[in-house]
């Protein structure tokens, strides 16, 4: 008995020690995210074009003979006179700006876009183009709708927008997609989900089963419809759907006011099909991956990546990361 109360104070001394050394490590760590928390958050732009001709380079090096390699050399020198000249002349390429989404279940990319899109508004012309990689299966109709709200803010400065999805853009995400002037995406992409969906679960069995009582108290007949502890009536889950029948008509009416060729009856019944069966229904323009456009556009502009970066504490990206895991485990 001896040896285990002694083993017992070990392992609770030990417990102890290593809890006190992480809560000291943890507070010094939260002290220099303070202390490094002004200005923290920056535009990072970085120039797609020199990534394109710095991988011609690497391809050529090693695969051109002596010859054919000083004549690819001179050719590059005569574009980079060229380019000389045409900043000389006040004859500057247009721009690509492109921007990347990938979205959640929150929409909490729609943060980052805010910030980049102001930025690029900030110089943007109407000779200019936006590009915007797109991958989301959607998710909060506030969040969803907020996202389009800003893709609308370059459509209204008549600046050309154009969006490619490579893997998904559905529901939430085909939202924002559709207020494109232009869609491209890959042939066996992802594309529509025109629904709304809610799924709230019920405890109330429950509750009653092991005599636990839930009071709610509201003011305004629809205050709360459906519940998660109470009992819901079927008055209630009346409510619930016409709200649900609400969004999914105003889901509809924003896809046709952005997309008018589309035949929303046939689209809007929350099916999603491979790109190459919604270029068939007019849900996009053309079949191609993002990385195809970017390079052929590189040789006639200037392409530039643009990316918001927030620099999060420790504890935001812990539970940054707790809510990614909750959101995997709770809609797969």
């Amino acid at each position: 008995m001896d040896f285990f109360f002694n083993y017992g104070l070990f392992l609770a001394k030990t417990v102890t020690i290593v809890a006190a050394i992480a809560a000291v490590v943890v507070f010094f760590v939260f002290l220099a995210g303070r202390k490094h928390s002004v200005n923290k958050d920056s535009i990072e732009v970085k120039k797609l074009n020199d990534k394109y001709s710095d991988m011609a380079m690497m391809m050529n090096v090693n695969m051109l003979h002596k010859d054919a390699f000083k004549k690819y050399l001179k050719q590059e020198k005569d574009k980079c006179k060229g380019i000389v000249k045409d900043i000389k002349n006040g004859t500057e390429k247009r721009r690509i700006y492109v921007l990347n989404f990938h979205g959640d279940i929150r929409a909490s990319a729609v943060s980052s876009l805010r910030e980049e899109i102001t930025a690029i508004l900030t110089v943007a012309t109407e000779n200019d183009e936006v590009f915007i990689r797109l991958d989301s299966g959607g998710g909060v109709v506030h969040g969803y709708g907020l996202g389009a709200s800003q893709l609308m803010r370059i459509r209204e400065k008549n600046i050309p927008l154009t969006i490619s999805v490579d893997k998904v853009a559905a529901s939430g995400g085909y939202m924002m997609a559709c207020v494109a002037n232009h869609i491209i995406a890959a042939p066996f992409s992802i594309i529509g989900s025109i629904g709304v969906i809610a799924q709230v679960p019920n405890f109330n069995r429950v509750l009653k089963k092991h005599d636990i009582e839930y009071d709610q108290f509201t003011a305004g007949e629809f205050k709360r419809t459906v519940t998660m502890f109470g009992e819901n009536t079927d008055e209630a889950k009346a409510k619930f759907r016409e709200e649900i029948e609400d969004i999914h008509v105003l889901f509809k009416d924003f896809i046709v006011q952005n997309r008018p060729n589309v035949d929303i009856v046939k689209v809007s019944t929350g099916e999603s099909w491979p790109g190459i069966r919604a270029m068939e229904k007019n849900l996009v323009d053309e079949l191609k991956t993002s990385d195809d456009y970017l390079l052929e556009n590189s040789e006639h502009a200037d392409i530039y990546e643009i990316k918001y970066v927030s620099k999060k504490s420790l504890s935001e990206k812990v539970g940054f990361q707790v809510q990614r895991v909750v959101d995997k485990l709770q809609y797969g």
